[in-house]
Protein backbone atom coordinates (compact mmCIF):
# COMPACT_ATOMS: atom_id res chain seq x y z
CA UNK A 1 0.00 0.00 0.00
CA UNK A 2 1.56 3.11 -1.13
CA UNK A 3 0.36 5.22 2.08
CA UNK A 4 2.25 2.84 4.40
CA UNK A 5 5.29 2.90 1.85
CA UNK A 6 5.44 7.14 2.55
CA UNK A 7 4.57 7.04 5.90
CA UNK A 8 7.78 4.24 6.63
CA UNK A 9 10.25 6.03 3.60
CA UNK A 10 9.02 9.78 5.30
CA UNK A 11 10.12 8.13 9.27
CA UNK A 12 13.52 6.98 7.75
CA UNK A 13 14.22 10.53 5.42
CA UNK A 14 14.33 11.84 8.75
CA UNK A 15 16.80 9.42 10.40
CA UNK A 16 17.87 6.13 10.30
CA UNK A 17 15.40 3.73 12.66
CA UNK A 18 14.17 -0.03 13.57
CA UNK A 19 11.37 -1.23 12.79
CA UNK A 20 10.40 -0.92 16.63
CA UNK A 21 11.42 2.55 16.84
CA UNK A 22 8.97 3.33 13.23
CA UNK A 23 6.34 1.35 15.22
CA UNK A 24 6.42 3.22 18.49
CA UNK A 25 6.30 6.58 16.55
CA UNK A 26 3.15 5.70 14.54
CA UNK A 27 1.65 4.73 18.23
CA UNK A 28 2.93 8.82 19.60
CA UNK A 29 2.31 10.44 16.44
CA UNK A 30 -1.31 8.31 16.53
CA UNK A 31 -1.05 7.72 12.55
CA UNK A 32 -3.36 4.70 12.89
CA UNK A 33 -6.07 7.48 13.34
CA UNK A 34 -5.80 8.89 10.41
CA UNK A 35 -4.16 6.24 7.97
CA UNK A 36 -4.88 2.68 7.92
CA UNK A 37 -1.68 1.23 9.50
CA UNK A 38 -0.95 -1.83 11.79
CA UNK A 39 2.39 -2.76 13.74
CA UNK A 40 2.83 -5.64 11.37
CA UNK A 41 1.99 -3.44 8.32
CA UNK A 42 5.08 -2.13 9.62
CA UNK A 43 7.20 -4.69 10.23
CA UNK A 44 6.21 -6.24 6.76
CA UNK A 45 6.72 -2.82 5.34
CA UNK A 46 10.37 -2.57 6.04
CA UNK A 47 11.12 -5.90 4.66
CA UNK A 48 9.44 -5.35 1.57
CA UNK A 49 10.85 -1.92 1.19
CA UNK A 50 14.87 -3.18 1.95
CA UNK A 51 13.55 -5.93 -0.97
CA UNK A 52 13.14 -3.26 -3.14
CA UNK A 53 16.40 -1.65 -2.57
CA UNK A 54 14.36 1.51 -1.26
CA UNK A 55 15.97 0.90 2.71
CA UNK A 56 18.99 -1.21 3.63
CA UNK A 57 19.80 -2.28 6.96
CA UNK A 58 22.43 -2.69 9.58
CA UNK A 59 22.67 -4.26 12.86
CA UNK A 60 23.40 -2.03 16.20
CA UNK A 61 23.66 -3.60 19.51
CA UNK A 62 22.90 -1.26 22.17
CA UNK A 63 24.75 -2.58 25.65
CA UNK A 64 22.92 -5.65 26.91
CA UNK A 65 19.89 -5.31 24.78
CA UNK A 66 19.41 -7.95 21.55
CA UNK A 67 20.93 -6.85 18.66
CA UNK A 68 18.40 -4.63 16.06
CA UNK A 69 18.04 -4.08 12.67
CA UNK A 70 18.34 -0.28 11.74
CA UNK A 71 17.20 1.17 8.49
CA UNK A 72 17.64 3.88 6.38
CA UNK A 73 17.05 5.50 2.80
CA UNK A 74 18.96 4.65 0.01
CA UNK A 75 19.26 7.47 -3.07
CA UNK A 76 16.58 5.21 -4.80
CA UNK A 77 14.61 4.93 -1.42
CA UNK A 78 14.60 8.89 -1.69
CA UNK A 79 13.39 9.04 -5.40
CA UNK A 80 10.48 6.35 -4.48
CA UNK A 81 9.64 8.97 -1.55
CA UNK A 82 9.44 11.99 -3.44
CA UNK A 83 7.45 9.93 -6.53
CA UNK A 84 4.98 9.13 -3.79
CA UNK A 85 4.64 12.35 -2.23
CA UNK A 86 3.86 14.03 -5.52
CA UNK A 87 1.69 10.82 -6.44
CA UNK A 88 -0.61 10.48 -3.06
CA UNK A 89 -1.03 14.40 -3.25
CA UNK A 90 -2.35 14.17 -7.17
CA UNK A 91 -4.99 11.54 -6.19
CA UNK A 92 -8.65 13.07 -5.33
CA UNK A 93 -9.18 12.94 -1.66
CA UNK A 94 -11.26 10.24 -0.45
CA UNK A 95 -12.92 10.04 3.32
CA UNK A 96 -13.44 6.59 4.22
CA UNK A 97 -15.86 6.21 7.16
CA UNK A 98 -16.86 2.84 8.10
CA UNK A 99 -19.89 3.72 10.33
CA UNK A 100 -21.39 5.04 6.69
CA UNK A 101 -22.77 1.46 6.12
CA UNK A 102 -24.53 1.40 8.84
CA UNK A 103 -26.29 4.75 8.17
CA UNK A 104 -27.17 3.91 4.97
CA UNK A 105 -28.93 0.76 6.20
CA UNK A 106 -30.71 2.37 9.03
CA UNK A 107 -34.03 2.26 7.20
CA UNK A 108 -34.11 -1.37 7.18
CA UNK A 109 -34.39 -1.44 11.06
CA UNK A 110 -37.03 -0.39 13.76
CA UNK A 111 -37.10 3.01 15.14
CA UNK A 112 -35.54 1.99 18.73
CA UNK A 113 -32.84 -0.34 16.85
CA UNK A 114 -32.09 2.43 14.86
CA UNK A 115 -31.81 4.99 17.72
CA UNK A 116 -29.30 2.10 19.52
CA UNK A 117 -27.04 2.07 16.09
CA UNK A 118 -27.47 6.08 16.17
CA UNK A 119 -26.31 6.45 20.07
CA UNK A 120 -23.38 3.46 19.58
CA UNK A 121 -21.98 5.73 16.81
CA UNK A 122 -22.18 9.35 18.34
CA UNK A 123 -20.47 7.39 21.59
CA UNK A 124 -17.49 6.50 19.56
CA UNK A 125 -17.57 10.00 17.97
CA UNK A 126 -17.10 11.83 21.46
CA UNK A 127 -15.13 9.56 22.63
CA UNK A 128 -13.04 9.94 19.71
CA UNK A 129 -13.28 13.83 19.66
CA UNK A 130 -12.33 13.63 24.09
CA UNK A 131 -9.04 11.39 23.27
CA UNK A 132 -8.26 14.01 20.03
CA UNK A 133 -9.00 16.96 22.51
CA UNK A 134 -6.41 15.57 25.10
CA UNK A 135 -4.22 14.88 22.23
CA UNK A 136 -4.16 18.17 21.00
CA UNK A 137 -3.38 20.10 24.35
CA UNK A 138 -0.63 17.69 25.39
CA UNK A 139 0.81 18.44 21.61
CA UNK A 140 0.10 22.12 20.73
CA UNK A 141 2.97 24.02 22.62
CA UNK A 142 5.69 21.41 22.26
CA UNK A 143 8.00 22.26 20.22
CA UNK A 144 9.34 18.64 18.93
CA UNK A 145 6.20 18.10 17.59
CA UNK A 146 6.20 19.78 13.78
CA UNK A 147 3.98 22.36 12.69
CA UNK A 148 2.45 19.90 10.26
CA UNK A 149 1.97 17.19 12.78
CA UNK A 150 -0.31 19.96 14.73
CA UNK A 151 -1.84 20.90 11.79
CA UNK A 152 -3.28 17.20 11.22
CA UNK A 153 -4.22 17.02 15.11
CA UNK A 154 -6.32 20.29 14.44
CA UNK A 155 -8.08 18.86 11.07
CA UNK A 156 -8.97 15.62 12.35
CA UNK A 157 -10.68 17.32 15.47
CA UNK A 158 -12.43 19.70 13.22
CA UNK A 159 -13.49 16.52 11.17
CA UNK A 160 -15.16 14.54 14.54
CA UNK A 161 -16.90 18.01 15.30
CA UNK A 162 -18.29 17.72 12.01
CA UNK A 163 -19.49 14.65 12.37
CA UNK A 164 -20.51 14.98 15.35
CA UNK A 165 -22.65 18.05 14.64
CA UNK A 166 -24.21 15.67 11.46
CA UNK A 167 -25.30 13.33 13.60
CA UNK A 168 -27.56 15.66 15.56
CA UNK A 169 -28.86 16.15 12.30
CA UNK A 170 -29.93 12.65 11.68
CA UNK A 171 -30.91 11.72 15.21
CA UNK A 172 -34.11 14.48 14.28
Amino acid sequence: MATIDLIVLGMLKQKSLSAYDMQKLVEYRNISKWVKISTPSIYKKVIQLEEKGFIKSRTEKEGNMPEKAVYSLTPQGEREFERLMFEISAKSVNIFLDFNAVIVNLDSLSPDKQKKCLAEIEKNVKQLKTYQEINLLEKENRPDVPETGKAVLRQQLMLTQAIEDWIETIKH
